[in-house]
């Protein structure tokens, strides 16, 4: 199946507001609404990774940033209304399962009733069409059968990060049909799989540590090698959001929940990721299961992507192997000093020229 890309010609000009822009998915939303020729402005606290993607790819030269922070209501009602919108994506998030068992209150404040307010924000602002708000594979309630999440499977969670986006999703779905819907705005929740990508610095996540282990000449250290994940690069995701805003936007009567994740084929091992890894980044000792601890994680995570198929024509455009080895070679050309923007924009020709 060739898969759908964004169009150009529909978000030429578009005025986009995007939450949590300075993160790592953020950062290369921005980079592809900018190729994409929209006018962007972006809300979020600063960034507090060192390095970290958007300053190293200069996000802020081509876009307006408000610096606040989502559960700022008053700052939310105010930045959308001076910027009048026709799209807006939600990022901003904590969005660290690890992180939320040390800081439960600060993640469902942030993706709960950040979310919340983001909504009401939007509602009130006439010249917003759509929402697409993007939470996570973890919002689904997980008994470890063994098999791929569809959108109407129940929703739960165990730990705090996964319990606060389902609750987040729940804000969506009764926002949608109270306020949404009714008034012609639609509104949608985005799913993805574990996102992988070049520029990611975040702590706990399995790629980032290896290249700070490798990096340094340390042994990375792996708490769960058979945990499996629904491995995806950046841009699958990202370009199925903005193939997602298109279409709501158009037809509002679409607005529903959409997962976004790789083929079963590669839905892998964090072993698997991890030997794929090392053998691009052409080093790297690694010590397996040294790490475990009494957190909870899911032994398996996997999504159906058959509606956003079906519904949306988009299919994912790399296999997890060329996904694994372009996150590995950016990094390691970053590291020898080449250019981070640089880096983006030919992970986005080759993904956009890719069939």
């Amino acid at each position: 199946m060739t898969t759908r890309k964004p169009d150009p010609a529909f978000w030429h000009g578009k005025r986009v507001f995007v939450t949590g822009h300075s993160g790592f998915k953020g950062s290369w939303l921005c980079l592809l609404l900018e190729r994409l020729g929209s006018e962007v402005v972006g809300c979020s606290l600063r960034p507090t990774t060192r390095p970290n993607l958007f300053e190293l790819a200069r996000i802020g030269d081509f876009l307006e940033s408000r610096w606040s922070d989502v559960r700022d209501a008053d700052a939310l009602k105010s930045h959308l209304p001076s910027f009048q919108p026709e799209i807006v994506f939600h990022l901003a998030a904590q969005p660290l399962v690890r992180r939320s068992h040390r800081e439960p209150v600060e993640t469902f404040t942030t993706n709960v009733s950040g979310t919340l307010h983001l909504l009401e924000a939007a509602r009130a602002c006439a010249t917003v069409g759509a929402v697409v708000v993007v939470t996570t594979d973890k919002v689904y309630r997980n008994g470890e059968q063994g098999r791929a999440f569809l959108e109407n499977d129940a929703l739960g969670g165990c730990d705090p990060y996964s319990s606060s986006k389902a609750a987040a999703e729940m804000v969506v779905g009764a926002y949608r049909h109270s306020f949404y819907s009714p008034n012609g705005k639609a509104l949608a929740a985005a799913r993805a799989g574990n996102v992988i990508g070049g520029g990611d610095w975040s702590e706990d996540r399995i790629l980032p540590d290896a290249v700070r282990a490798w990096s340094a000449g340390e042994t990375l250290e792996v708490r769960h090698p058979e945990a499996t994940r629904p491995w995806q690069h950046v841009l699958e995701p990202l370009c199925g959001y903005l193939c997602l805003a298109e279409t709501i936007f158009q037809n509002p009567s679409a607005a529903t929940d959409f997962n976004f994740g790789p083929g079963r084929e590669d839905i892998a091992t964090v072993r698997h990721v991890v030997e794929i890894a090392r053998s691009a980044f052409e080093r790297g000792e690694v010590d397996w299961g040294i790490k475990r601890d009494e957190l909870h994680e899911a032994k398996t995570l996997a999504l159906d992507n058959s509606k956003s198929r079906e519904l949306l024509g988009v299919a994912p455009v790399w296999n997890l192997q060329t996904a694994v080895e372009r996150t590995m070679h950016w990094y390691r050309r970053q590291l020898s000093g080449e250019d981070a923007r640089a880096l983006c924009e030919e992970d986005i020709e080759a993904f956009f020229s890719a069939a």
